[in-house]
């Protein structure tokens, strides 16, 4: 064969596999193309600053998640823990002055303290996720899928409580919702408190993740946890500390969408989970275990985020998003195998 052909064919092959990379990407940015021709008034410096201050609370649940997922686990309790998170510190940060306060006879507690027990409950719900998958040798699905109920029935006897029943925890401190809904600078150059919030736990994850024993191990588990064991690595301990990691970070997600929004229910947090999976595998984090970035997660989150924000912008019924989130997942998980199938 000439070395003409050979070099045609090479890069044919290179463009092949580039695509079957990189699809998903390309799928989603072709669909972001398509929102901004549909309504050029998408690109706007706004509309970018919502996207990002949005994306920063889905970075941090991403952050928790992706750690997993590099293990070669899941946790579909993610969101229901989120939603303790959000009714326990919400209940906790009622203004003084609010009629309906859940505890009328507490005192003002400084902003920290409701968070840390929020992130505490979380780290333990967590804890108990990890020990049921690392000592009861649970597969993460089924373990994470009976706490999420746990979670859920949790947060819904919490949630209604006597004499107001089940109604939305609301009067929060205005010092709470300001932590979460401000701002620094003026004007277009005004960058909200979450997104510093978010780059502050991205590169405590990335310190994580690529400097500490810890996440040397965490990819060890995830490569192979049996060879990993016969390294020396305690894997049921690591695997227990990676789930009490993502547990107390939705601790501080759900606190954090608790003051965003200004209220909590025990459906917040529903389904976030599902955004923070896919999130993590658009942004490369291999179901396959032991492959994953933290600059990946979050271009995975703020992809995932552009097309949801664009598709609500040009009317897009919510309903239909799910069905286009549900397809990127099973896109997403399915090029993701067959990818590492054929390097196997």
């Amino acid at each position: 064969m000439k070395p003409q052909v050979k070099e045609n064919l090479s890069n044919k092959n290179s463009i092949k596999e580039f695509i079957a990379n990189n699809a998903i990407q390309l799928v989603l940015v072709a669909l972001f193309i398509i929102i901004i021709f549909i309504e050029p008034e998408f690109l706007s410096i706004g509309n970018f600053r919502n996207i990002l201050a949005q994306s920063s609370i889905r970075v941090i649940i991403a952050l928790g998640v992706g750690g997993i997922i590099v293990t070669q686990g899941t946790d579909l309790s993610a969101g229901r823990i989120i939603g303790l998170a959000a009714v326990v510190s919400a209940s906790l940060l009622q203004a003084t002055d609010y009629a309906y306060r859940m505890y009328p006879d507490l005192p003002r507690l400084p902003l920290f303290v409701p968070i840390l027990i929020a992130m505490a409950l979380c780290g333990i719900i967590g804890a108990v996720n990890g020990w049921a998958v690392a000592k009861l040798k649970t597969p993460p699905f089924i373990a994470t899928m009976g706490t999420m109920l746990i979670a859920y029935g949790l947060t819904s006897l919490y949630f209604d409580r006597p004499p107001y029943g089940a109604q939305p925890i609301a009067g929060l401190d205005k010092a709470f919702t300001k932590l979460v809904q401000g701002n620094i600078g003026t004007g277009d150059f005004r960058v909200p408190y979450l997104i510093i919030y978010a780059i502050i736990i991205s590169i405590i994850m990335w310190f994580v993740w690529n400097k500490t024993k810890l996440g040397k191990n965490m990819f060890a588990i995830g490569g192979n946890p049996e060879a990993a064991e016969v390294s020396g690595v305690n894997v049921a301990r690591n695997l227990i500390i990676i789930y009490v990691i993502a547990g107390a970070l939705y601790g501080l997600a759900g606190s954090l969408e608790a003051a965003r929004v200004g209220s909590a229910t025990n459906n917040t947090g529903f389904m976030y989970e599902m955004d923070a999976i896919a999130a993590c595998v658009v942004g490369g984090v291999s179901f396959a275990g032991g492959i994953g970035t933290i600059g990946g997660i979050i271009t995975g989150v703020l992809i995932f985020q552009v097309i949801n924000y664009g598709l609500a912008f040009i009317g897009v019924s919510p309903y239909l998003q799910f069905i286009v989130k549900g397809i990127i997942i099973i896109a997403a998980v399915a090029l993701d195998t067959r990818k590492y199938a054929k390097k196997s």
